[in-house]
C-alpha cells in the first residue's frame, strides 16, 4: 500500500508537466543560466526546413520511458527506426554524432530529439521538448531549439552547450556540463514512476528518493516566494 501511495504521488508530480529537479534547482538557485550564448558563425534560430522534408513529431511520438532502451542512467530510441545507430553513438567511448530520429530521455517529462541534418545548426539539430505525462499518454507542452526556455525560465540549450563536442550535446557526469544536485536514485525513481507505463515499479530506496525530491520542491517554492517579495 505504501508503494502504491508513493507511486500515485510520483505520477501527480509528473503530471505537473515539468521535471521536479528543474523546479527545485531553479528555485533554489543552483542553475541560474543566462540566455543561450551565440556560437561563432551559427544563428541561434532554427534553420527553416520545408515541412514536407521534416519528420512528423507529435504527442504520439513519445511513449513510456521504460519501453525505450536503457543506456547507463538514461534511455534512448529512434523515431526513424535506426535504434542501432543511436545506441552506437550513445555507447561510443570518445563521443559521436547521433543519427536523425534519435530520442534521448533522462526523465519522463523532458526529451531531446535529433532532427534532420541542417534543421538547427546551432543546437546540433537537436530539438528540445517538455512533456506533460499521464496514464493517458504524452502531451507536448513546449518544444523548440536554442531560443527555448522551460516554464521556469531556464534555457535547455545553455545547459547542453558544454557537451557540444565530442558528445553531441548529451550531458553526463564527465561531459563538461554543470553538475546538479540530483542523483541517479532520484532520476531512477522518476523513470520507474512514469504514469504512461501503468503501475509504478518502485525499488528499494525509491520512496526515500521521491520524498527527497518533494522536500526540494517545497523548499524551493518557499525560497522563490521570498525572492518574489523583493522583485
Amino acid at each position: 500500500m505504501m508503494h502504491e501511495r508513493i507511486g500515485r504521488a510520483a505520477a501527480r508530480y509528473l503530471r505537473g508537466g515539468a521535471l521536479l529537479a528543474t523546479l527545485a534547482l531553479s528555485a533554489i538557485g543552483f542553475t541560474a543560466h543566462a540566455a543561450a550564448p551565440a556560437l561563432p558563425d551559427q544563428p541561434l534560430a532554427a534553420k527553416t526546413t520545408p515541412l514536407s522534408a521534416a519528420m512528423k513529431i507529435d504527442d504520439g511520438s513519445f511513449r513510456c520511458i521504460r519501453q525505450m532502451t536503457p543506456v547507463r542512467h538514461f534511455y534512448v530510441d529512434n523515431l526513424l527506426g535506426n535504434k542501432e545507430g543511436t545506441l552506437a553513438a550513445a555507447n561510443a567511448p570518445k563521443g559521436a554524432v547521433y543519427p536523425p530520429g534519435s530520442v534521448v530521455q533522462l526523465v519522463p517529462t523532458e526529451v531531446m530529439v535529433k532532427r534532420e541534418p541542417g534543421f538547427s545548426p546551432a543546437t546540433g539539430d537537436w530539438e528540445f521538448f517538455e512533456l506533460e505525462v499521464s496514464g493517458a499518454g504524452s502531451k507536448i507542452h513546449k518544444r523548440g531549439f536554442a531560443e527555448v526556455n522551460n516554464r521556469f525560465g531556464k534555457n535547455c540549450f545553455t545547459c547542453h552547450v558544454p557537451a557540444r563536442e565530442p558528445w553531441d550535446f548529451i550531458c553526463e557526469s564527465d561531459h563538461g556540463c554543470e553538475p546538479i544536485p540530483i542523483d541517479h536514485s532520484m532520476t531512477g525513481a522518476l523513470q520507474r514512476s512514469d504514469p504512461r507505463c501503468g503501475e509504478p515499479q518502485l525499488q528499494a530506496g525509491d520512496q526515500k528518493a521521491l520524498w527527497k525530491l518533494k522536500a526540494m520542491v517545497t523548499i524551493g517554492s518557499v525560497v522563490n516566494w521570498a525572492k518574489g517579495l523583493f522583485n
